[in-house]
């Protein structure tokens, strides 16, 4: 008779749980960061989508727009993460607490007469700003 087991013994097992462990210690810091970049991708490139009409609407009127509306253009085209404003001379996207991993953080893309737009990243420490700002 030959009585051999067929499976996995104990040992096996947790050495499978160990190596899952591991990986995702590794892999979930990692996705969060990159939901992070994402984020602030989307960010800018709504805003980059309104800087023609922007620009636009300053060079037909001499001032830059007081809402949103002036350019056609709607707060809630940014999707869920947050909220567009204009603030003096500035396109403003502010990331929702509730909406996004980035808490606080915000995307402006201010207009300069002489350098023109400029991108700046503000409360999102340790990510890497988008191409383009900083």
């Amino acid at each position: 008779m030959n009585n051999k087991q067929k499976g996995f013994t104990l040992i096996e097992l947790m050495i499978v749980v160990a190596i899952i462990g591991v990986l995702s210690a590794i892999g979930v810091p990692m996705y969060k960061d990159y939901v992070k970049k994402s984020e602030l991708a989307s960010a800018t490139a709504t805003l980059r989508g309104l800087l023609t009409k922007t620009e636009l609407y300053y060079l037909d009127n001499g001032a830059f727009p007081s809402s949103l509306s002036e350019i056609n253009a709607v707060s809630s085209a940014a999707g869920s993460l947050g909220e567009i404003s204009i603030a003096t001379n500035a396109l403003q996207f502010t990331f929702d607490s509730d909406k996004s991993s980035l808490d606080g953080a915000s995307v402006s893309f201010s207009r300069d007469e002489s350098n023109g737009w400029s991108c700046t990243v503000s409360g999102a420490s340790g990510v890497d700003a988008p191409k383009g700002c900083q």
